[in-house]
């Protein structure tokens, strides 16, 4: 099993949408996948069309010790592919400091025999929350905007990072960095893309998700954009990033 964290202290830059279309890319592929949504505003449960996450209990609840992860996944409508929601009235200030929480959970409810991939879609904001899904992680797929703003999230995880991976996780590796609502002809998404390479390493980017409101549109309606729009560009850069997700999990 290999869990990978979603991650930018930026909000904003596509953290959901990469990680519901890159599950459900998994999943069609044969993979048995588990989404874990740690973002409090619960949008994981949006684009795959899960409306009543009341009944279940959510992942937040593992975290402050009040359920267990077991309990919490449910499955989606789409074969392959679960999902263990938010809660969007979870408060951070009653959040536990225990920043191995999430790890222990993964490994008491023994998902290493269920699943082939857990992606877990996690937090801008710099808590525990944040510090649970990198130190459950063993990749970290970073995805950003071209823009100034999105590479101050970039910069500001890459610090963070270092600390996690002394402290906590000595094992978590960066998968990538994925251009999302990547326009080649924008001479600043260019430039900014050029950047990132030039400061974490050209082998270490992922194919662009190039801009398209069809990949909007697919999370609005509560579907991958694979059934959404199979012939759209959105589907196809998300099935060149299956692609490569898998080679480099090799």
């Amino acid at each position: 099993m290999q869990v990978i964290a979603v991650s930018n202290r930026k909000g904003g830059t596509g953290k959901t949408t990469v990680c519901v279309n890159l599950a459900s890319e998994l999943a069609a592929r044969g993979s048995r996948v588990l989404v874990i949504d740690l973002d409090s505003q619960g949008h994981c449960a949006v684009g795959l069309s899960i409306e009543d996450c009341g009944s279940t209990p959510s992942v937040h609840q593992v975290l402050d010790c009040s359920g267990s992860l077991h309990d919490a996944i449910q499955p989606t409508k789409l074969a392959n592919l679960w999902l263990a929601a938010a809660d969007p009235r979870f408060a951070h200030g009653r959040l536990s400091t225990d920043e191995q929480a999430l790890r222990r959970a993964i490994a008491s409810a023994a998902l290493a025999d269920r699943f082939d991939f857990i992606l877990i879609d996690t937090p801008p904001s710099l808590d525990s929350l944040l510090i649970n899904g990198l130190t459950a992680a063993d990749r970290l797929l970073i995805p950003f905007v071209p823009h100034p703003l999105s590479f101050q999230g970039v910069r500001q995880l890459a610090k963070l990072l270092f600390s996690v991976i002394s402290r906590n996780n000595a094992t978590l590796k960066i998968l990538g960095f994925l251009p999302v609502m990547a326009a080649e002809h924008v001479r600043q998404h260019r430039a900014m893309s050029a950047q990132v390479a030039r400061e974490f390493g050209a082998a270490r980017m992922l194919p662009p998700i190039r801009m398209d409101i069809r990949v909007a549109e697919a999370f609005g309606a509560g579907i991958p954009i694979r059934l959404y729009a199979p012939s759209s560009r959105g589907n196809e850069d998300f099935r060149a990033l299956g692609e490569e997700v898998l080679r480099r999990m090799v």
